[in-house]
């Protein structure tokens, strides 16, 4: 009886650790299985959600893209849904996950998809459908005129890997510009130099704080002047990390931005801010407000916001008759060495969610790939400061000529708008992203909290010292829960392996059994000893 015990136990405990080998490197998503054909005699319904900032021109060139594509698959009914920022989608598909409900087309930021990931094969990995000769890019059986791989901009679509795997595809780029009011620069005594760099920003910034008598500002002789506002402090203070070559994060994920780099950046940041040279977006408003109202010098901004900036923008917040007339200069954000620029890319991507149905897989991924022609991406892209991801649609005629046109009129043609894209097309190489993984997106809101919290703290006449910096450090490691980080690659998050799933079934069966055996044995002695009395 004891040897039959311990062989069984023997058993019982090997087999769960046989399994755990075979669960050893297993994936987070399984790879999607590319359907032999796709199935056109059935109907298809799918849903796009997308985001707009309440431009009438873009829900216009989605809402022909949809009807060109359904002219061309009439079995694919594509519904749109419109949110007025990215934070709403990735709320909504957060939410939506659970319940299985997950829009099929999305359009969003990688830092979202690696949080997206944490559900079951909820985003489709696009490795097998990129490359399939029928239906991946530039496919023999794709119906219209789709970009091979090979003429997405590698910069761009390198930014939608997580992991090692592809899960997304680049939909538009922009990065960020620094929009001058050169009519106030000169005024101050200054020069505009080739390249701008921190010192010089502040500089200007400074100078022109100076006062008349009656408390009006010398410089525009208006009550307010605000000479430097940032659109997005998360990329101040990751872009200014990077041109310091110091920490932020790493591949893995290990939380890095806590150091004395960034802690030095934040004692010039609150110097700015106490003498009210510097602000934030959040703390005051859109810099084009500001800019376009001879309130700032130095404003920046998104290159896909170059339509709002400047004192003869086609797109205003402000009323008319508080507009400045004055020269605009458009030029890369301030590096600390001009020698060796650095920016960040930014940008929407589009993803690709998993359903039960691979046809229905295959169907929302032909539109994706058709948000990729020649005939969307140059739409969209001369909307606002955008570059189309695509090296056909950058180097057609169309486009090109389009670029040519510069200054011809203060709509299509906004000066400020195309040397906003230029500066992009120019630069793509000095461009960077951060690292993507499950809690990046916190990390990029800490980033930003930083220098929000000290500007504030200094409007607020509190004192920001060594002291002030470590309290903010543990405050905000809390607020964003970086502590509960993992530094894992984002391609090891999502459910369990069946494997995995299996090993942990066949401990908790093996264990019954176990116990059962127990009892089993435990009972037969005592009848045993009962009859032996």
């Amino acid at each position: 009886m004891k040897k039959t015990l311990t062989v069984f136990l023997l058993v019982s405990l090997l087999l769960p650790v046989l399994l755990l080998a075979g669960c050893h490197g297993a994936k987070a998503s399984s790879a999607f299985l590319v359907p032999e054909n796709f199935d056109s005699s059935r109907n298809y319904e799918i849903s796009f959600w997308a985001k707009n900032d309440t431009n009438k021109t873009q829900t216009d060139i989605y809402k022909k893209a949809i009807a060109d594509f359904q002219a061309i698959y009439p079995n694919i009914t594509v519904n749109l849904k419109l949110y007025t920022d990215y934070s709403r989608i990735y709320n909504d598909v957060i939410t939506n996950i659970s319940t299985g409900t997950t829009p099929n087309v999305c359009i969003t930021y990688p830092d979202h998809i690696a949080t997206y990931m944490t559900g079951a094969d909820t985003v489709v990995a696009l490795d097998e459908l990129l490359t399939d000769a029928r239906y991946g890019l530039g496919g023999s059986e794709v119906l219209f005129d789709s970009p091979t791989a090979e003429e997405i901009i590698p910069q761009f679509l390198n930014e939608c890997a997580i992991g090692g795997s592809t899960y997304a595809l680049p939909y538009m780029r922009s990065t960020e510009a620094c929009y001058i009011n050169r009519t106030y620069v000169e005024a101050l005594g200054y020069t505009i130099p080739d390249a701008l760099t921190w010192d010089y920003i502040w500089e200007v910034s400074e100078a022109a704080m100076a006062k008349n008598s009656d408390g009006t500002f010398k410089l525009n002789g208006q009550n307010v002047m605000i000479p430097f506002i940032y659109k997005s402090t998360d990329n101040m203070m990751i872009q200014m990390l990077r041109q310091k070559n110091a920490g932020y994060s790493s591949a893995a994920g290990e939380v890095q931005l806590f150091n004395d780099t960034t802690r030095e950046l934040l004692f010039t940041v609150a110097e700015h801010a106490k003498s009210g040279a510097f602000s934030t977006f959040k703390i005051s408003s859109y810099p084009a407000n500001f800019f376009n109202a001879g309130q700032c010098i130095f404003g920046i901004d998104s290159t896909a916001g170059s339509t709002w900036m400047g004192s003869k923008a086609p797109l205003l917040d402000i009323s008319a008759d508080q507009v400045v007339d004055f020269e605009t200069v458009v030029m890369p954000i301030p590096q600390f060495d001009p020698s060796q620029p650095q920016m960040i890319s930014q940008g929407p991507s589009v993803c690709v969610f998993n359903k039960e149905d691979p046809q229905e897989v295959l169907a929302a991924w032909l539109f994706t790939q058709f948000l990729l022609t020649n005939d969307v991406q140059i739409a969209y892209a001369e909307t606002e400061g955008y570059v189309p991801v695509t090296s056909k649609a950058q180097q057609s005629a169309e486009y090109q000529d389009y670029l040519s046109r510069s200054g011809q009129d203060n709509n299509r043609y906004y000066d400020v708008k195309i040397e906003a894209t230029e500066l992009l097309l120019n630069n793509t190489q000095n461009t960077f992203v951060t690292p993507v993984f499950n809690g990046s997106a916190s990390l990029r809101d800490a980033a930003g909290t930083l220098i929000e919290n000290v500007t504030l703290s200094v409007r607020r006449k509190q004192t920001v010292d060594d002291a002030f910096i470590s309290k903010l450090y543990e405050d905000v490691t809390s607020l964003k829960r970086l502590d509960q980080i993992s530094a894992e690659p984002a391609a090891d998050l999502g459910p369990l392996p069946q494997t995995a799933v299996f090993l942990l079934a066949s401990l908790v069966i093996a264990w019954v059994f176990i116990l059962a055996f127990f009892l089993y044995s435990t009972i037969r002695k005592k009848k045993l000893s009962k009859k032996a009395e």
